[in-house]
């Protein structure tokens, strides 16, 4: 059985209103991509072609969006979650509908990594762990599951803590070998007071049991986009790293710095990068 990924794309959004109220948070244009295409993306660039996809908010804009996965040279299963409860439960539907048999890889389908996953999926691969998390250091540690280290080893891990007891926040990317071992674990869970089955739980699960659980941390930059500070934040993340390409659209004027004009759009004048210009836009 290869390795299959998994993205997480029920979310509703709140943060992100009024947008999110007639589009779904995951497909929100970043510079001309759905939000969702960066991680579906980044796994099939480390050769991950079988992806299963969790919705429920809006869940039809996204199928309809994303069709079969025949566009990505993919191929894209769908698993409705129609209650909204957490990360681990979104896991364990995609079990228990039996969509994920062997190794897999689970992507939030709201973060995005700089420099995509292929380097942790072979770290994955290549090494015995049960359980395989990245960490990000973030300034405000409440707003994050997050990981405490002891001796080069993860002991604890702690759902959006009120006080800072660390700053390494986990990533949106968690990859786990034995889908057996994860419905196990899952059984043993309550809802938290969000009334969620925690994503923090069910790895501290196979902590407290022995199992080998590995983790790296991210050094180029990452984000996990949940409020309007996050998405710009985002945008300026991902203009940094843009090459100039107007070959799709038209500039009437100089072009200053590192500049997208997308297809059909034009300008009249000059260009000042970082800059995306959308498809189909007239700037006069």
């Amino acid at each position: 059985m290869g390795l299959k990924g998994l993205i997480l794309a029920g979310g509703i959004g709140s943060r992100l209103r009024p947008i999110t109220f007639s589009t779904p948070k995951h497909l929100i244009p970043l510079l001309g991509k759905a939000m969702i295409e960066y991680p579906l993306e980044q796994l099939i660039e480390a050769g991950i072609r079988n992806i299963g996809i969790v919705v429920g908010y809006l869940g039809n804009m996204i199928i309809d969006y994303l069709g079969n996965g025949s566009r990505y040279e993919a191929s894209f299963t769908y698993i409705r979650q129609e209650e909204r409860l957490g990360i681990a439960h979104a896991i364990y539907l995609s079990i228990s509908c039996g969509y994920i048999d062997g190794p897999f890889i689970v992507y939030l389908g709201d973060n995005v990594l700089a420099k995509g996953i292929t380097k942790y999926v072979s770290e994955f691969i290549q090494r015995d762990y049960d359980v395989y998390i990245l960490l990000s250091r973030v300034k405000d540690p409440r707003h994050f599951g997050v990981a405490v280290i002891k001796d080069g080893k993860i002991v604890k891990l702690v759902e959006k803590p009120r006080e800072p007891i660390s700053d390494l926040a986990v990533v949106g990317l968690y990859m786990f070998r034995d889908p057996e071992l994860v419905e196990k674990a899952f059984k043993t869970l309550k809802p938290s007071w969000r009334g969620e089955y925690e994503i923090t739980e069910l790895i501290q699960w196979f902590i407290d049991n022995g199992y080998s659980v590995g983790f790296e941390e991210v050094k180029g930059w990452w984000k996990d986009i949940g409020t309007p500070e996050s998405l710009l934040e985002a945008i300026y993340f991902l203009l940094d790293n843009v090459e100039t390409n107007v070959n799709r659209g038209e500039v009437r004027g100089r072009i200053v710095g590192r500049v997208i004009v997308d297809d059909g759009a034009v300008v009249e004048g000059d260009v000042y990068g970082p800059t995306y210009i959308g498809k189909n836009a007239y700037v006069g």
